[in-house]
């Protein structure tokens, strides 16, 4: 039986015409609540997962140490980004957006619920359910995450401002998710137990597959729902059956693995594997951009253009692994060293994580508006200016913590700092993310050469990836026992901002020149 959410009909409505979502198609309000509840379900789980690693068994805990649990978060987010990039091609070319999504939710969920049912299933079987429940979710959103914002800019053919107020719109969809879900999974998951906390998050996700299972004929008519075909049905078909054996032996082998891991025939070890995912990124973006260089058929125009992109790719990643230290290192902070008392109540150590998403509800008007005030005065910012801001505000960001961690160490540990360092904290890293990440978006697709647009937007991906994994292997060494360790986490990545950003200041000008004829 066909699913309801992949059938055609000829009677729904244009999107290009359509203005019942506040003056928006209607298919933006259904991508807007599927978004929101995947990230319910994604930022209520991800700030749960360290604690809960790193808590004693005692505490209903796995009882790994914290640089292993916190690599372990690094590695899964960093494969979360990293899975972007077969999850649109497998769509592309061969299951179309609308099933890719619908797959994608499916396997969220049924990780979230192999990760529930860890609770029950003893010491030795619970961690087997719960890293094959991280494994799904990946997949998951592998296949969903891209090409829901796909089909976001489906729903525009016209384009223009219309689109890019529809993809503000959905944006606020993934932070309000990411907002509540913390709130939420965090309270439960830290005061009632780890497992209702992480049973909450894949509720969430169920609400998004059923609202899009049962909305998407309505609201989105025929969009997503077919492939670009080749003329020759014979090339189409040998070429969704190479994405079918491709995307086969994959899972086969990373089946095998799982498998192995499992039975403890091979161990692993996630700080050695979070190193080596490292350098193995970084070569393929390395290599990527030789072959480029060298055999892409680049005009010179276009190899200066993506001569710039190699340069914001790789300081696009220095933000990303200070910034993502906020599940790892940050939350380890508020856990252990913040005072939480709020007149009678603790607040629940993962509620922090909210911080960053209420500042980008509240702000990205502003910053929004005033690259427009600033457009008016003739005041033209170049991306690499505006990326060097957003490093200095994360800089900025890492050394007040860095003055936190000093009171806590002069103090041996007995003193709880106040909470509004972390709040500070997080306000200079929001305001550095919303320097870094739109404009980062915004150069890719300004920068790409045209053929090489959806590779391009991959690198932009891996940068983050890349972050997410050497915020990992730095984020656990946040540890009441080895209270010197926190100040040099702090003063490292407060460091490592600034240097980049002189670096960076350092190359405005010939990166501008470069630019010049990007539009």
């Amino acid at each position: 039986m066909t699913p309801p959410s992949l059938r055609t009909d000829s009677s729904a409505p244009n999107p290009a015409s359509d203005r019942a979502f506040f003056g928006h198609p209607r298919g933006l309000g259904l991508l807007f609540l599927t978004e929101m509840w995947e990230r319910f379900s994604f930022y209520g789980l991800r700030p749960l997962l360290v604690l809960f690693m790193a808590a004693a068994l005692a505490d209903g805990g796995f009882g790994f140490d914290r640089p292993a649990a916190s690599a372990i978060v690094g590695i899964y987010a960093a494969s979360v980004y990293l899975a972007s990039l077969p999850g649109g091609w497998i769509a592309d070319r061969w299951l179309g957006l609308r099933r890719a999504i619908l797959i994608g939710a499916v396997l969220i969920t049924s990780g979230h619920l192999a990760i529930g049912i860890s609770g029950m299933a003893g010491a030795g079987m619970g961690k087997i359910f719960f890293f094959l429940g991280l494994v799904l979710i990946v997949l998951g959103t592998g296949l969903l995450k891209p090409n829901i914002s796909a089909i976001v800019g489906d729903l525009y053919p016209e384009g223009g401002a219309r689109r890019d107020a529809g993809f503000s719109i959905f944006y606020m969809g993934i932070n309000t998710g990411a907002f509540l879900g913390q709130l939420v999974t965090g309270y439960l998951g830290e005061r009632v137990s780890w497992h209702w906390g992480f049973g909450a998050a894949g509720v969430g996700m169920l609400f998004g597959l059923l609202v899009f299972w049962l909305k998407a004929k309505d609201m989105l008519g025929t969009l997503g729902q077919d492939i670009v075909r080749d003329p020759n049905p014979a090339v189409q078909a040998k070429r969704e059956g190479t994405v079918r054996n491709y995307t086969i032996a994959g899972l086969v082998v990373l089946a095998m693995v799982f498998v192995l891991a499992g039975t403890g025939v091979v161990a692993l070890d996630p700080q050695a594997i979070g190193g080596a995912m490292t350098f193995v990124l970084v070569g393929i973006a390395v290599a990527f951009f030789g072959f480029l260089f060298a055999f892409g058929g680049l005009t010179r125009d276009e190899k200066r253009r993506s001569g710039v992109i190699f340069v914001l790719f790789v300081f696009a990643a220095i933000f990303w692994a200070a910034f993502e230290q906020a599940p790892t290192s940050l939350q380890l902070f508020a856990n252990d060293f913040t005072d939480r008392n709020f007149f009678g109540f603790e607040i629940p150590a993962t509620w922090f994580q909210t911080v960053n998403s209420a500042f980008i509800i509240l702000f990205s008007p502003v910053i929004a508006a005033l690259w427009i005030m600033l457009a008016k005065r003739n005041i033209d910012l170049s991306s690499p200016a505006k990326f060097a801001l957003g490093l200095a505000l994360a800089g900025v960001g890492f050394l007040i913590m860095l003055f936190a961690a000093n009171r806590v160490v002069a103090s041996g540990g007995s003193v709880l700092v106040s909470p509004w360092w972390l709040i500070i904290s997080y306000f200079f890293q929001t305001m550095g993310e919303l320097f870094v990440s739109p404009v980062g978006l915004s150069s890719m697709t300004k920068l790409a050469p045209r053929r090489y647009l959806g590779q391009m937007m991959g690198i932009w991906f891996l940068a983050t990836s890349v972050g997410n994994l050497v915020a990992g292997l730095v984020g656990g060494y946040v540890d009441p026992t080895k209270l010197e360790q926190t100040p040099l986490v702090f003063s490292g990545t407060a460091i490592a901002l600034f240097g980049a950003t002189v670096i960076l200041a350092l190359m405005i000008v010939p990166i501008r020149r470069m630019m010049a004829t990007a539009k």
